[in-house]
């Protein structure tokens, strides 16, 4: 199966100018195979360089600008050379490099950058690229992406986007169901094998902790990193208290919280926070944590809802990424502490309210009531139940998610 990858359709387009691209996202996820593939298209798989290849390393410590006399040996099928970086970012003087490049020669070629954690968090803290690049994030493959659907730009009201899945015919349960029990890694989800999957999640995790967090950052109590990542996937769907988590891995609440922000970085974890600007007193301060490999989860519900969140999160980001506004994806907790799983705000502005099911059932009536609070936005609830599609009252929901994601 070759995937078109969402990011493919705006990533490297004409309308983000002369900007470097900075592909970042968890591990495996396909950042270099997104990369080699334009590079490709463009006549340009010459100009790609890999920091972890021993050859490219010695020639960037001999000469950091031995790539320009390439440039010279590459004739384009498009309008200027690309030339890709993978991995970069671990050498010392990486920084330096592309901002020499891009102020001498961004004008007539294409800068692509990939790696993951040490992107983001340059890209967060500010540096002396500013103004130099625009950032794209590479997710788990999406059931869309699966399934060869196009990128699709958001509509221009909630009920529109929903409407055009009501729309849509087709179930895909078979689909879903590979993903939820292979993972959107494309190695693992590729192979369809139970064992090769077990095998891969495992050392996944282990080279994560041992390799990037080690890299990363200056901890050392790399153990407790471990037993925090086997605690955390019962900790799914539920606001986070790192107070608990302090009592599990005996360490105090800054460790803990800086280890999960080292989580985070590395793309291991994400965590959505609550909406808290329109429901009376709903100011619970604790975060909901997810798994960008949500099969890292036992219980099936919670497996569920944590797909859903990758899904939600990813469709977002690729709307924001690709220039079409500010989206944000928050939760709901009321002042009894009612929930709703997700919250899309658009603009800052609620646009659509999201709960998830693993059966069809009623919906329950907190969430009618926070959506008069929010003002009548559409609510939906989403189900793992196949061929589901209602409209069950004014901006009010039910559908399979194999039909609203697809």
């Amino acid at each position: 199966m070759i995937l078109d990858r969402t990011i493919n359709h705006f990533a490297f387009s004409g309308e983000f100018g002369r900007q470097m691209r900075f592909i970042t996202g968890p591990r495996q996820t396909g950042k270099t195979t997104s990369a080699v593939e334009f590079l490709e298209k463009n006549n340009c798989k010459k100009l790609y360089y890999n920091w972890d290849q021993r050859k490219i390393r010695n020639q960037f410590i001999e000469d950091n600008y031995f790539y320009l006399k390439d440039l010279l040996n590459v004739s384009p099928t498009g309008n200027k050379r690309w030339l890709c970086m993978d991995e970069i970012h671990k050498y010392p003087k990486w920084k330096d490099i592309l901002k020499d490049f891009f102020d001498s020669h961004g004008s007539e070629n294409g800068f692509i950058v990939t790696g993951s954690a040490r992107l983001d968090m340059m890209r967060k803290s500010g540096d002396s690229l500013a103004g130099r690049y625009f950032t794209f994030r590479l997710n788990p493959v999406t059931l869309a992406e699966v399934l060869g659907k196009a990128f699709q730009p958001p509509a221009e009201t909630a009920e529109e986007w929903i409407n055009k899945r009501l729309d849509n015919v087709n179930y895909h349960e078979r689909e879903i169901s590979d993903l939820l029990e292979f993972s959107g890694f494309p190695e693992p989800m590729l192979s369809g094998s139970k064992r090769f999957h077990n095998k891969w999640r495992d050392d996944y995790v282990d080279r994560l902790v041992r390799e990037d967090i080690r890299d990363l950052t200056k901890i050392r109590e790399l153990e407790n990193i471990a037993i925090l990542v086997q605690i955390l996937p019962s900790k799914v769907s539920s606001p986070l208290s790192i107070n608990s988590l302090t009592k599990d891995i005996k360490c105090s609440f800054a460790t803990v919280s800086n280890y999960l922000k080292t989580l985070e970085l590395a793309y291991l974890v994400f965590r959505i926070p609550p909406y808290t600007k329109k429901i009376a007193r709903s100011l619970t301060k604790e975060n909901k944590l997810y798994f960008f490999d949500w099969t890292r989860i036992s219980s099936s519900a919670r497996r569920f809802e944590n797909y859903i969140a990758v899904e939600l999160k990813t469709l977002l980001e690729s709307w924001v990424d690709a220039g079409f506004g500010n989206y944000e994806l928050n939760f709901i907790r009321d002042r009894d502490g009612k929930e709703t799983d997700f919250l899309i705000v658009k603009e800052s502005q609620p646009w659509m309210m999201i709960e998830v099911k693993t059966a069809n059932s009623t919906i329950e009536y907190h969430h009618l009531k926070n959506r008069s609070i929010l003002g009548n936005i559409p609510f939906i609830q989403i189900t793992r139940a196949d061929g589901v599609a209602e409209k069950r009252a004014d901006g009010v929901y039910q559908l399979s998610a194999s039909r609203f994601f697809a």
